[in-house]
């Protein structure tokens, strides 16, 4: 008999330990390195404070999740943008949020 209940919750993700290393050479390889290693720098920086700040590494986590969710979706993007799709017809979310308070 299992001490383990059937409904447990899905474990948080987890990135392997030198996934941010890893992440930071594909940043520095990619086109878009002059703007990208210093957000990625930056954010990886604020997420370490609060990592330390509440003793957790669920910032640490969300940073590596999100830049590796940017950098597997570059080649979709461009695809996108060099599809000469015309995005000029659609309103800005900020300026619809401005309209309704």
């Amino acid at each position: 008999m299992s001490t383990q209940p059937d409904h447990a919750p899905p474990r948080p993700y987890a990135p392997a330990p030198g996934a941010p290393a890893e992440l930071l050479a594909q940043l520095r390889a990619e086109r878009r390195a002059q703007r990208w290693v210093p957000a990625f720098e930056q954010e990886w920086t604020a997420a370490l404070e609060e990592s330390r700040r509440a003793f957790s590494l669920t910032a640490l986590y969300d940073v590596v999740q999100v830049w590796q969710a940017r950098v597997a979706s570059t080649l979709a993007v461009d695809a996108f943008l060099a599809s000469g799709r015309d995005e000029t017809g659609f309103v800005d979310l900020e300026e619809i949020r401005g309209r309704y308070p």
